[in-house]
């Protein structure tokens, strides 16, 4: 049996090591690859991080301060009281014959208001004429005797004595004529009292007694009241510390303008003038009360309406002025939102002045600039902010001018 021959075990390394070389080069040659990929990737520029942006930009309206004038008013709560107020009542006793108005009706003066029957009257009239008539042919005829008596005394054909007497008794036809007159007057008078015209002019309330009922001239209650509507006053009440404000203005004979507001002071129901003030100053209250007069051609001041009055004592000229919605106020005071050229806010302390309406009076800003005049709570000092669209078109982030109608 012939036994194989053993290789030498230096030569087994030897082919061994044929066979694995080409696998080892590979895998270093990988390794180089990956290696040199991963040096360049550390030797580029990293990207860099995206920053952090600040607070998204406020989007608001705004105004722009002007100069102009503003008036100064005093306010008082007010009592429309009419000029002039009639309660008519009968002066006569009779029978009401006929009412010749309606209820809430507007009469002029010496319009026919009420007939009471007239018969009466008119006979005691015919009755003061016919005694008038007898006393007065009575007197001619005494006054006739007085003449012959004169003649027969001249020739000694009558005592003096009788002369004297009739001329006594013409004296006494006189006043019986003159008794006479002041009756028939007065049955006059009384015949015109049955027939009630209307001393003003005005509106008539309503009717309190109906045609057919007898009236008496002492009755309590008015057959109607009338109360004149044009022109009408208003009554109020203001601090004394005005009084010498007043009394100035009104010895220059400058009228001062009253304006009469409702309850809420939001509507102006009409204008007038300042027409006096009172005498005296109430000591309970320390105000002085004044009147003024309102044409009331439209009818819309009523008698006893609680309105709202506004006296203007004085008016501030050219002076700036911002809309009151656009002031805010802190512990230091008051302030508003300064929009800069570079897009973003501060606050700006001012002082406020006059106040009239929606518009104050202040100091610490200029005509030009640009207020912000909404979104008060998303702004702070420094803010950044975008502008609004003003009405027309304006493109936005261009300050000036003013916006539209700010919104809360």
């Amino acid at each position: 049996m012939v036994n194989a021959t053993k290789q030498p075990r230096s030569n087994r390394r030897e082919t061994m090591s044929r066979k694995t070389f080409p696998w080892i080069g590979c895998l270093i040659g990988a390794q180089i690859l990956v290696l040199a990929a991963t040096g360049c990737k550390k030797d580029e520029a990293p990207s860099p991080s995206p920053k952090k942006s600040g607070p998204p930009a406020v989007s608001i309206s705004t105004v722009s301060a002007r100069r102009g004038d503003i008036g100064v008013y005093v306010n008082a709560l007010g009592v429309v009281t009419p000029v002039s107020t009639v309660s008519i009542k009968s002066r006569v006793d009779g029978q009401l014959m006929a009412v010749n108005y309606k209820e809430g009706q507007d009469v002029r003066k010496g319009d026919p208001l009420v007939e009471i029957d007239p018969a009466p009257y008119q006979a005691a009239l015919a009755q003061a004429e016919g005694q008038i008539a007898r006393d007065k042919a009575l007197l001619e005829n005494a006054k006739l005797d007085v003449d012959r008596y004169q003649k027969a005394l001249a020739s000694n054909a009558i005592p003096k004595q009788l002369l004297d007497t009739q001329i006594s008794t013409v004296h006494q036809y006189e006043g019986t004529v003159q008794l006479d007159q002041g009756l028939l007057d007065n049955a006059k008078v009384q015949l015109a009292y049955c027939h009630i015209a209307a001393p003003i002019s005005g509106r008539v309330g309503m009717r309190v007694v109906d045609s057919g009922n007898i009236v008496h001239a002492g009755d309590a209650n008015a057959l109607l009241v009338i109360t004149q509507l044009k022109p009408i006053t208003v009554i109020f009440n203001v601090a004394e510390d005005y009084l010498p404000q007043i009394q100035a203005r009104m010895k220059t004979g400058t009228p001062l303008s009253v304006e009469a507001y409702d309850r809420a002071q939001l509507v102006k129901i009409a204008t007038g003038t300042l027409l006096t003030f009172d005498n005296q100053i109430d000591t309970a209250t320390g105000t002085v009360k004044l009147k003024a007069l309102f044409d009331n051609e439209d009818g819309a001041l009523f008698p006893n309406q609680f309105v709202n009055a506004r006296l203007l004592v004085d008016t501030k000229r050219d002076v700036v002025l911002l809309p009151n919605t656009t002031i805010q106020r802190n512990a230091q005071g008051a302030f508003v939102y300064l929009v800069k050229p570079d897009q973003t806010v501060a606050m700006q302390a001012i002082t406020i002045g006059t106040t009239d309406g929606n518009e104050s009076e202040v100091e610490g800003v200029e005509p030009t600039d640009v207020i912000a005049s909404d979104n008060f709570s998303r702004l702070t000092d420094g803010a950044k902010v975008t502008l609004r669209a003003e009405r027309g078109g304006q493109k936005d982030g261009k300050p000036g001018g003013k916006n539209q109608t700010p919104s809360r």
